[in-house]
């Protein structure tokens, strides 16, 4: 008898080391797989980390944001797709305080600040892509440095340049960093109003060739920065809180806007037209180059972004347009400027 209750005792004991060892090997096969597409997302993106303590940190953060990646894909409500990008081994406040940049605050008034120029404007073409009439350079890449006020900046400049002049020079988003430092704080955040104001007081801006781009804080090389090839006469806010306003100042030119970049959502978009989820603390500065409307008559706004072309779509968002709240989606509504020639 004794020997008959230990054998199910052995055997019953058998079963459940077995269930424990099947649920283990579920466990870690998927770990395993995890471990390998991080590997291969870590060659193909050029990471490499300083031991393996950090490398088994940021493979966590990487399954985490795979799994919330393919979470979101497969629900399938959003308009918009998700991507495992560049970013993909960062937390979300890690991303956001090495890509964002701009400082939210309140606008003061210059004497180089007019009235909106467009608020009477009536009749704008139902959609418009200023990279079609030659007036948008190439998606940069802002790097490790939270510089993107200056890109904002920088590209609202090549823009209003080109429509004036007819000619397309890419400007230097170095020079305002390593020069422009009054107001703005290099990478450590500034603003596109500020970046205007040196431009003007400067006298102009010089080239991307004359002055490329290093992504750090740097001391200002004033023998580059004097040869200048742009300049612009001054600059203005489009009234706040108003998509209307935005959109007849896009209408004429590339503007410059700020949005709040801080969601995940943001982070791993994709592609198709941005929905949410966003609030109202900007912190990120970028450039309204259009607007337009899909098939199914979703409208949005073409946005350049700073963070290369492997984000989005080859580097543009597509925000959703004149939605129920004044400030705009991301508040993209609440503190547009442009510079005028």
């Amino acid at each position: 008898m004794a020997l008959m209750i230990n054998g199910r005792l052995v055997l019953a004991a058998m079963i459940v080391l077995a269930m424990w060892a099947s649920q283990a090997t579920a466990r870690t096969a998927p770990d395993a797989l995890m471990v390998e597409k991080h590997e291969q997302w870590m060659a193909e993106n050029g990471r490499v980390y300083k031991d393996d303590a950090e490398k088994a940190k940021r493979c966590k953060i990487f399954k985490e944001n795979v799994e919330y990646i393919e979470s979101v894909n497969e629900a399938g409500t959003r308009p918009y797709k998700l991507a495992i990008n560049k970013f993909a081994d960062l937390t979300n406040e890690e991303f956001q305080a090495s890509r964002n940049g701009y400082r939210m605050g309140h606008r003061t008034k210059s004497s180089q600040v007019l009235s909106c120029r467009y608020t009477n404007v009536t009749g704008v073409p139902t959609g418009m892509d200023w990279r079609k009439k030659g007036a948008v350079t190439g998606v940069k890449d802002q790097g490790q440095c939270g510089c993107c006020w200056a890109f904002s900046a920088v590209a609202a400049t090549e823009g209003i340049n080109q429509l004036t002049t007819g000619n397309l020079i890419s400007l230097s988003e170095q020079e305002l960093v390593d020069c422009d430092t009054s107001d703005d704080q290099g990478c450590n955040g500034g603003l596109m109003d500020n970046a205007f104001k040196f431009i003007i007081s400067n006298n102009g801006l010089t080239s991307e060739s004359n002055y490329p781009y290093e992504g750090v804080d740097g001391t200002c090389d004033t023998k580059k920065e004097s040869s200048h090839v742009a300049k612009i006469a001054g600059y203005e806010d489009v009234p706040a809180n108003s998509e209307s306003s935005l959109l007849k100042a896009v209408a004429n030119q590339p503007v410059s806007v700020a949005i709040d970049a801080s969601g995940s959502d943001f982070q791993f978009y994709s592609g198709g037209v941005f929905t949410g989820q966003c609030g109202t603390e900007l912190d990120h500065g970028v450039t309204a180059a259009g607007y337009g409307k899909t098939s199914d008559g979703t409208k949005y706004w073409l946005v350049k972004n700073s963070w290369g072309t492997s984000w989005g779509e080859n580097g543009y968002i597509r925000m959703q347009r004149d939605i129920d709240a004044p400030e705009g989606l991301c508040g993209i509504a609440m503190q547009a400027s442009y510079p005028t020639a």
